[in-house]
């Protein structure tokens, strides 16, 4: 679905997963500091959007998701996954229940086969999901931000900024009283900055939550059964993770950043070393010049000295080995 606001000056549109909205307008260093001050926002509304109505809508999702939410408190923001059988993840939810309606937002283009999942699960729980893409349009707005909410919008309020499910008939308005907006570029760099990984991104068929970080913040322990949690709780308690996310500053003197699924050696084996894991998203941060996440086997030594194709990387622990 192509955003609106590509039509404002100096938009370049975003390719990939995040075509539909702008990559950036102009000018990507100026649109990370803006975020950084707390000023802007960001068009998201190429994201999936999915709700939950029903008296048994929190208790049901519980049943569902890696997260905790059967006593989810009204405007208090969460994040949630989905699993296969085998632990591996197959969603990710971004979600808020507002009192009446579990709002949820996800990657662009997940949300007909989140929804044929749990409408296989209703059974004979009271709920009702829907699809509201197409009238519901996500902003976000970045930490520190004082532009006004909408009246009757849903609002995730998280440590990063805020995310409102806006009326997409209302989208240009909104961004003409509050921008200037950012483009998708700036807020990619900002979530490697923080090291947030991403479905799709930082994820591929056999990625579990232990790998990412995501226990604790999207994954509770101590809930009761779903769908995967024997593999999560097994590798808790008796195991580690085939695999950790690490935090790269790539060499600043290299024209091109490596991209998604570029190969991750060590520095002294060369370019034709053995791959021990691969990029998953790199960046041009306004400070830290170009950074990268990437995935790469457990039994990495911390302080190796790392090469990302033909870029030189030094990494940082995301997940401890």
């Amino acid at each position: 679905m192509k955003s609106p606001l590509l039509s404002l000056p100096g938009a370049v549109p975003a390719e990939g997963r995040d075509e539909g909205v702008a990559a950036h307008y102009g000018d990507l260093f100026r649109e990370q500091r803006a975020l950084a001050d707390g000023s802007g926002l960001v068009d998201l509304s190429h994201r999936g959007v999915v709700t939950v109505t029903g008296d048994d809508r929190l208790t049901w999702l519980h049943l569902l998701l890696t997260q905790h939410v059967s006593d989810l408190a009204p405007d208090q923001a969460t994040e949630a996954l989905i699993l296969s059988a085998n632990g591996h993840i197959e969603h990710a939810l971004y979600l808020v229940d507002d009192g009446t309606t579990v709002w949820t937002h996800v990657e662009p283009g997940t949300e007909g086969a989140l929804i044929a999942y749990l409408e296989s699960m209703k059974f004979f729980y009271r709920v009702e999901v829907a699809d509201r893409t197409g009238d519901i349009a996500v902003v976000h707005l970045p930490a520190g931000s004082i532009a006004e909410v909408p009246d009757g919008v849903a609002v995730r309020e998280t440590p990063h900024g805020r995310d409102l499910f806006l009326p997409r008939a209302d989208l240009e308005a909104y961004a003409a009283a509050h921008g200037p907006a950012a483009g998708i570029l700036a807020y990619e760099a900002l979530r490697v900055e923080t090291h947030r990984p991403r479905l799709g991104f930082e994820t591929d068929h056999r990625t579990i939550p232990h790998e990412l970080g995501w226990i604790g913040t999207a994954v509770h322990l101590q809930k009761g059964c779903y769908r995967g949690q024997e593999t999560v709780a097994r590798v808790h308690n008796l195991g580690k993770p085939p695999r950790r996310l690490v935090f790269l500053h790539l060499d600043g003197s290299e024209v091109h950043l490596p991209g998604h699924g570029t190969p991750v050696r060590l520095a002294a084996d060369g370019a034709e070393g053995r791959q021990l894991g691969f990029v998953t998203t790199s960046a041009r941060h306004h400070e830290l010049g170009p950074i990268a996440l990437a995935l790469v086997k457990r039994n990495v030594a911390v302080d190796a000295e790392l090469i990302a194709g033909d870029t030189a990387a030094a990494q940082e622990t995301v997940v401890e080995p």
